[in-house]
């Protein structure tokens, strides 16, 4: 089994390793980490490992010496053996502490987006990559951001999926439909309750209900969900709570901001317009933010439109490392006039969002979208703290209740 140990924490009188798994996929010099997100483990990258090499046969067993003997050849050997139309990708995903194989830290102090972003870069020296494309999903996406302000000559460019700015920007849209979902989400304890729940938070209805052959979309869907979740087991609590509190405690500051806005490589930031996890208002100011290197890419596609989408999503990744091969600077990148494709695709490089001014007024309004924002967090902590009340008040009642004993005749 493929691992790399990334860290060591200290846990009680002994000192343990952090170790990660990771699967390797496809051979080339051009090389891809795929980082994902909050409770996803490293195959939920499937349908881009296959978008981006062509196939989902692993390479983890395949003898080092060869494959640096191949990716060390001319690049004339490498087109050939790939068709001719390039030198072929190299795609690395993994599990981030926390969650499937990898190492449980035991307190939520050994999470941070900080923290998994330097377990990303120990894998990186752990393969002998020197650069790499980084792409994130979600949780992964702000991995990433940190990653890139922490080591920019480590990458050759940056592509975040469903991305918010983490603290509050977290919280997902607050109405019925979301608490009952948060709700069901905390009272989950088998894999088929799971799956129900993540099904209505990754995908539209529309794309559930679409018909393949006999049956919906979402009851294939929800079979492999199932699977999948049996298989490697529902994440622990402490896992769990690590990665939460990861994203609670995520920030990019101006200065990081700059740092991969100077840095010299493209970013793209993918997102579903119906996403009702991470808000697309934080995407695109985070895009904003990142202009002239940042192009923004909305498709139709809630939480997951990497497996919503799978065509359009590759398609943008495929564009990003092609334009970093050309070199194309920044200001061309972003450039781009908007349009809108037979997909619903909507490229644009000035995406809508809150614009902070300088005056009075402008810090008047920041103020109050920042106090709205932490209502918000207020608001749905007391709503969790009632529901878990209720849940603690329910197993009371079930613990005192009288058990009827019958009468013994004498």
């Amino acid at each position: 089994m493929p691992y790399c140990e990334v860290d060591r924490y200290q846990n009680g009188d002994k000192w343990e390793g952090v170790r990660l798994f990771y699967r390797r996929y496809g051979r080339g010099v051009t090389k891809v980490l795929l980082v994902i997100g909050l409770a996803g483990t490293h195959d939920s990258w499937g349908p881009q490992i296959k978008g981006l090499t062509g196939s989902l046969e692993r390479a983890d067993d395949e003898p080092e010496a060869q494959r640096s003997d191949e990716e060390s050849g001319d690049a004339s050997a490498a087109a050939a053996e790939e068709g001719g139309d390039g030198d072929g990708i190299e795609v690395c995903c993994f599990d981030n502490r926390g969650v499937g194989r990898s190492s449980i830290p035991p307190h939520k102090s050994y999470y941070s987006t900080a923290i998994m972003a330097r377990d990303a870069l120990a894998l990186m020296d752990h393969l002998g990559w020197k650069k790499a494309h980084v792409f994130g999903h979600s949780m992964g996406a702000m991995i990433s951001c940190k990653l890139a302000a922490m080591a920019p000559h480590r990458l050759c460019s940056l592509a975040l999926l469903n991305v918010t700015g983490g603290g509050f920007q977290c919280f997902p849209k607050l109405d019925g439909q979301m608490l009952s979902l948060a709700f069901r989400f905390l009272r989950a304890k088998t894999p088929e309750e799971r799956a129900l729940v993540d099904l209505e938070t990754h995908y539209t209805k529309e794309y559930l209900d679409e018909k393949v052959e006999s049956c919906t979309r979402r009851t294939i869907l929800y079979q492999q969900y199932v699977k999948g979740i049996s298989s490697t087991g529902m994440q622990s609590n402490c896992g769990f709570e690590g990665q939460v509190n990861a994203c609670w405690t995520h920030k990019m500051t101006t200065k990081e901001l700059d740092t991969i806005r100077s840095a010299g490589f493209l970013v793209s930031v993918i997102h579903g317009r119906s996403d009702i996890i991470a808000q697309l208002c934080h995407a695109r100011r985070l895009a904003e933010r990142l202009i002239p290197v940042a192009r923004m890419v909305e498709l139709h596609g809630a939480h997951l439109v990497s497996h919503e989408r799978p065509e359009e999503v590759n398609n943008a990744l495929m564009e990003l490392v092609k334009a970093t091969k050309s070199m194309i600077k920044p200001e061309e990148w972003s450039s781009q006039p908007e349009n809108s494709s037979e997909t619903g695709a909507l490229i644009s490089a000035r995406p809508v969002s809150v614009t902070i001014r300088t005056d009075d007024g402008g810090n008047a309004a920041v103020a109050v979208y920042n106090l709205l924002g932490k209502l918000q967090l207020s608001f749905l902590y007391v709503i969790g703290v009632i529901l878990m009340g209720f849940e603690h008040m329910r197993n009371i009642v079930k613990v005192m209740k009288p058990v009827r004993v019958a009468a013994i005749e004498s």
